[in-house]
């Protein structure tokens, strides 16, 4: 077994397991924008290797990338087939290279989630894991229903309840968590009563509400995506379910819990390095008033801002409007397009910043009232 610890490790460990598949390579994709891989698949089709990919029929922000890899695999040769819509989502992210090994991913096959964030991978050849993977794939290609063997793969919504309760019920001492969203009440109860039972737990993510015992702080510098557990130092869980409600009874995800000494103990050395700087964010100095309505005013601009593409396209067009006749000249059409941007821009950038010093006036004009009443 083995452990990719993003960012860092990047894909050369995927691309290399697919550059040696001698006759099959299975694929499962959410999101996907790793066009080393996608080459690489490519290849393997080339040299007589079966590819099949199986893509989420959608996601929340990505369905016509999904449509335009479909094509482009297609065109390569690689079999291609859409997951049905009868769960909410099919999240789930992983590889088999010829049905030997198992490449479980944390992180979606983008450069936002290897590159920038934090997130993990197995990569075992673990035989029974290996089957099982296969039989997900299998179902979830031919849209037929899927049971699980007992305790390999956590699959939701099949067994992951069950099996993620019985793991964290079995802690004794420490409970090390990464999970963007620690929201389903059943688990937080369970957390609530461990911690009164005196087991450690932490979390590096997002707990929805104080759970007394539990503490959980935000990643600092980095972005999160994984949902990995740590139980007493000796046993982990990799995959790509949160402790929520959705994630564990109405989506599909994988993952695997496993006991590998080597692997845990990175697992909680990553997480003890990360939790370190959770603690130096913790001590550091509490923002003063400016640094927060900068904040503000950032978050705001940041929501606020135009998708520059239609600004673009919008510009360009009318370029080609005025210069119809005369041709176009490059330095002429970078300036209009530049100006056109930078006047979104600056537009943008007014908006959010009168309107976060409107709301602060308000809020400091109802505090005073509040005061002399």
């Amino acid at each position: 077994m083995r452990l990719l610890v993003q960012p860092g490790d990047g894909v050369r460990a995927l691309v290399k397991g697919i550059t040696s598949a001698k006759s099959t390579v299975e694929i499962v994709i959410f999101r996907f924008d790793q066009r080393e891989v996608e080459q690489a698949l490519a290849s393997a089709v080339s040299r007589g290797v079966a590819v099949a990919a199986l893509i989420a029929s959608t996601n929340s922000a990505g369905e016509e990338n999904l449509r335009k890899l479909e094509l482009r695999l297609l065109g390569a040769g690689v079999t291609v087939a859409r997951t049905q819509n009868d769960l909410i989502r099919y999240h789930s992210k992983f590889m088999i290279v010829d049905r030997r090994d198992l490449y479980l991913l944390a992180f979606n096959w983008t450069h936002q989630d290897i590159d920038r964030s934090r997130s993990f991978a197995l990569i075992t050849n673990d035989r029974t894991a290996v089957q099982e993977a296969v039989r997900l794939f299998e179902a979830d290609t031919k849209r037929i229903p899927y049971e699980p063997m007992p305790r390999k793969l956590i699959v939701s919504p099949v067994n992951a309840r069950k099996e993620l309760t019985a793991f964290i019920k079995g802690a004794k001492k420490s409970l090390a968590i990464y999970d963007p969203q620690v929201s389903d009440h059943a688990i937080m109860r369970l957390l609530e009563e461990r911690a009164a039972d005196g087991v450690a737990i932490r979390i590096i993510g997002k707990l929805a509400g104080s759970v007394p015992g539990v503490e959980a702080h935000k990643l600092p510098q980095l972005r999160l995506h994984t949902r990995t557990m740590v139980r007493d130092g000796n046993l982990g869980f990799l995959g790509s379910q949160s402790l929520r409600e959705a994630e564990l009874d109405r989506r599909r995800e994988v993952g695997l819990i496993f006991r590998d000494a080597k692997i845990v103990n990175r697992l909680l050395q990553t997480f003890e390095s990360d939790w370190a700087q959770v603690e130096i964010t913790k001590d550091a100095a509490p923002d003063t008033p400016v640094e927060k309505l900068a904040k503000k005013v950032a978050k705001a601009v940041t929501k606020e801002m135009p998708e520059v593409a239609p600004i673009v396209s919008g510009a360009v067009q009318a370029v080609v409007g005025e210069m119809a006749d005369g041709g176009l000249v490059s330095d002429e059409v970078e300036e209009v397009v530049r100006g056109a941007v930078k006047q979104a821009v600056k537009e943008a950038v007014r908006d959010a910043v009168e309107d976060v010093l409107e709301k602060a006036s308000a809020r400091a004009e109802h505090a005073a009232q509040g005061g002399l009443s």
